[in-house]
This record gives C-alpha cells, structure tokens and sequence, in this order.
C-alpha cells in the first residue's frame, strides 16, 4: 500500500485488544451488577441516563435499548440538565451517570439536586476512587487498560465496555421481566423489523377462492387451478380434508415420464401429507419452515380447515429478510 500500513493488521489488534478487555470485564462482574439489576427491577420510575461527549452518545443508545426491551428510560445530555432539563427527573426514577473519569464536571455539578431528590445513583464509570463513584449508591466498573486509540486518548475501548454494560443490564431486565417477542413486537410495529415481529399468513394470504381440487380430479383441472390461481401449486382435498399438494413441479416431472395423460388424477401426482401452516403464524416461521424443508409454498389452514396457499415469492416481496 502507498501509506505503508497494514490495514488488516491494525484493525485486528484493535478487536483483539478490545476481546480482551470485554473478557476482564465478565471476569470482573460483581455483586454490584446484580445490586443495579434489583434495584431497576423494582423502579416505579424510569431509568433516567445523564453522559456528556462519546460517553453521551452511549447513554442515548443504551436508553433507546432499554426502551425497546420493556425498561422506561430517558437520556438527558448533562450540559441540557444543566440548564432546565432536569426537571425532567422524577422522584420515583433512578439517575445513572456515565463518565469514563468519573470527574466531568458537568455531572459534578448534578450530583447535589439528584440528592436532594434522595434519587439512587448508579456510576458507570472507569475511575473507582472517582467523585462519581465515591458519591454513587451504586458502581458499575467499565475499566479498562488503555484505549484501543495508539495515542490511548480517543473514546474506543472505553465506549465499547460501556455499551456492553448497558446490553448487559438491558437484557437481564429483559429476561426478569419475561420479556416475549409479542412483547418486543408491539414496540417495533415499523421497518423490516416490525414485519418481521407482527405481518402474519393472513396479511399475504386472499382466501376468497384458493386453489384446489380433489383426489379423482383430472390433469385438465390440475392445470387449470395451478395456472388461473398463480400460486404455483393447488391443494389436493377427500372432501373438506386436505390430504396431499401438487405443484407445477410436479406437472413438468410427470410431462418427462411416459404416461397416458388421460389416465392421470389428482391422487396419482399428488404429494402426500404436505407442509401446512395456521393463517394467524408469523410470516418469518413460515419463511423459517419453507427454508428448512426445501419448499416453496405452504398450505394455510384455519383450524382444520384449508383456507389458502402462502408462497415464498410474496413473503420475500415485503423485504422482512
């Protein structure tokens, strides 16, 4: 390279210098942690997370990340509480501050009206003998060696332990909670994600006239569902039971053997006990079983009844995966 510098090589070492402070960090989890979890699991307020700079940043992230997972939380910029913000606060929250050095000012200067409030703190921070730490009734300790920066000054290895922290509190409050994905879905009704978590069969699916036939059927009949439905298959019924499919694969493997055409019925081509799925599934466990058996579509069932055909093409149209 013209710069003379080993890309690859740099941006391993800082992964790797990172790994190993994330692995001092699980190592050094403590009694405090659970302490925090307690005590945010038994908050009749919200979490209320007060940082400044890169460490601000993180806050705002972790907040958004407990909101989204049954945690109420707010992020308030220290410099924004300074100067009105937190009024904000309520005398049922909890206040967590973050600040690598524990010293910045700003959240200094907070300290004394969280207090007043008789609020509990928690610090997540880097500094043990901080002022933050020493005036928090609760420490979450985010040290680490060095930054991953070559000058050990730019916020890197430093902001990643302080996010992890924050995934960490976020999903053991989760799993304290019983947090289910029908829960996680009613927060993310938007975006690929909110499909993924809330767009069932049933909102792909027109039931007014789904292809079938039954067992003594002629190809004539086959043909025609297959090709006016434009499902690709039809489902094959002993009255109101649905005993097997067939698909237009299974038209062009028949075309390719010798066999009178005039001979054949339904029951002959039709595969047996084919895949079915409930009309009120999510369309991702539909995508999820036609992935796992090789398949294209899926009969819909309402109950026991045969209600329609869902077919990969159309779950793939609304760009969920």
């Amino acid at each position: 390279m013209k710069h003379g510098i080993d890309i690859i090589k740099v941006a391993k070492e800082l992964i790797n210098d990172q790994l190993l402070e994330l692995r001092k960090l699980s190592d050094n989890l403590e009694q405090d942690f659970v302490d925090v979890i307690e005590a945010l699991s038994n908050c009749q307020g919200r979490l209320i997370i007060i940082g400044l700079g890169k460490s601000g940043i993180i806050g705002r992230k972790i907040s958004a990340t407990l909101n989204s997972t049954g945690t109420f939380s707010s992020f308030i910029h220290a410099s924004d509480a300074l100067h009105g913000d937190a009024g904000n606060i309520n005398f049922n929250d909890i206040v967590m501050f973050i600040s690598n050095s524990g010293n910045t000012d700003e959240l200094k200067q907070l300290v004394p009206l969280v207090k007043k409030m008789n609020i509990p703190i928690i610090t997540m921070t880097g500094n043990m003998r901080s002022f933050l730490a020493l005036e928090s009734d609760f420490i979450l300790n985010v040290n680490v060696s060095k930054e991953a920066c070559p000058n050990n000054l730019a916020p890197t290895t430093s902001t990643t332990m302080q996010l992890v922290m924050g995934d960490a509190i976020a999903v053991s409050l989760l799993k304290i909670k019983n947090f289910s994905k029908e829960d996680f879905a009613k927060y993310h009704p938007a975006g690929s994600l909110g499909k993924k978590l809330n767009m069932e069969v049933s909102d792909l699916c027109d039931f007014s006239n789904p292809p079938k036939v039954f067992l003594g059927d002629s190809l004539d009949k086959i043909i025609f569902e297959i090709s006016s439905k434009r499902l690709g298959a039809t489902a094959v019924l002993d009255s109101n039971t649905i005993v097997g499919i067939i698909t237009d694969g299974d038209l062009r493997r028949m075309l390719e053997k010798e066999i009178e055409i005039k001979t054949i019925s339904a029951s002959f081509l039709m595969t047996k006990n084919p895949k079915t799925i409930q009309k009120k599934t999510l369309l991702y466990e539909a995508f999820s079983l036609m992935k796992k058996h090789n398949i294209t579509q899926l009969l819909v069932k309402d109950g026991e009844q045969y209600v329609g055909i869902i077919h990969l093409h159309d779950i793939l149209k609304c760009n969920i995966f």
